[in-house]
């Protein structure tokens, strides 16, 4: 099972975007947790995490947020980033096979236009989701620190399912 890790400020709308495609994985049993790292938020984030049923966590420092979890692998997005259909599967099916640390394949259907992709500036360690097992987050986790940082410099394999970018569903 897994636990599913948000950080998020004022992004009410893209965190509800991220927390509906997630709730086949939880119907399904892979999806063990959501906790949400709250940032400050002033919108109503904390409102939809709660009816949702997720863990809303204010300032939390990242390695006890890490050590608490419930799951044996830890699931790294950014809200507004949607895992596409598929992603159930093969995210079990890495799970049982191997220890090693994961991402999805950018979505071949929704993706920036090329002009943007090349001017965008730094990308997001997480736009694409991690996926590690808990000890390596554990091991990767320190206090002060925010979640991308969890994903940053990782030797990572690539699921053979797809995810749309948060930027993607934010320009669009």
């Amino acid at each position: 099972m897994i636990t599913v890790l948000i950080e998020c400020k004022d992004q009410e709308n893209a965190l509800a975007v991220t927390l509906a495609a997630l709730v086949p994985g939880a119907v399904e049993g892979l999806v063990a947790e959501v906790v949400i790292l709250d940032r400050g938020s002033s919108d109503g984030t904390e409102q939809l995490a709660e009816a949702a049923g997720c863990r809303f966590l204010v300032d939390p420092d990242l390695r006890d947020v890490v050590g608490a979890v419930r799951g044996d692998w830890v699931f790294l997005i950014e809200p507004g980033a949607r895992p596409l259909l598929g992603w159930i599967d093969h995210i079990g099916q890495h799970m049982a096979a191997g220890r090693q640390a994961a991402r999805m394949r950018p979505s071949r259907n929704y993706r920036l236009p090329v002009f943007k992709r090349w001017f965008r500036g730094r990308v997001s360690a997480l736009e694409h989701g991690v996926l590690m097992p808990k000890p390596q987050a554990i091991a990767n986790a320190k206090s002060g620190h925010r979640l991308e940082s969890l994903g940053r410099g990782l030797a990572m394999t690539r699921l053979d399912c797809e995810i749309i970018p948060a930027s993607v569903l934010a320009s669009g």
